[in-house]
């Protein structure tokens, strides 16, 4: 009986260590740099440059990118993403990203490396002459 005790508390202990020395999931907090998308250019839905290009010359009425991103926004069911280079950040709000839209900015959040998203905690601007290797 004490041996299966003993045995017992072993077992406890060893699944203890295990669970502690398991890494922590989550993200990183840290800051992006890109600009404030839709994931409908940024990630080629109607877009085969990853630009808007295509809809502004399909459409007069939109003018400048910024117009392109509110539009496949809410017309085209698109969402608010951040391009950064390469890369296409989910973000996890939508309802005070407009102000930002085809802006290049710096958002501060959590990034979920399963999910790609970021959970935003701040948005700022960037200063005009910052040059992002995107060709967004």
């Amino acid at each position: 009986m004490r041996k299966n005790i003993a045995q017992m508390a072993w077992i406890v202990v060893l699944v203890g260590i295990t669970l502690m020395a398991q890494p922590v999931r989550g993200g990183d907090k840290k800051s992006f740099k890109g600009t404030i998308a839709d994931s409908q250019c940024a990630l080629n839905v109607h877009s085969v440059t990853k630009s808007h290009k295509e809809l502004m010359e399909a459409k007069p009425e939109i003018k400048s990118r910024e117009d392109c991103v509110r539009y496949c926004v809410k017309e085209r069911k698109g969402r608010y993403v951040l391009l950064a280079g390469n890369k296409v950040y989910k973000l996890d709000v939508q309802t005070d990203v407009e102000q930002w839209a085809g802006m290049k900015v710096k958002v501060f959040g959590t990034l979920d490396p399963d999910t790609g998203v970021i959970t935003v905690r701040k948005i700022e601007a960037l200063s005009v002459d910052w040059d992002s290797s995107s060709a967004y």
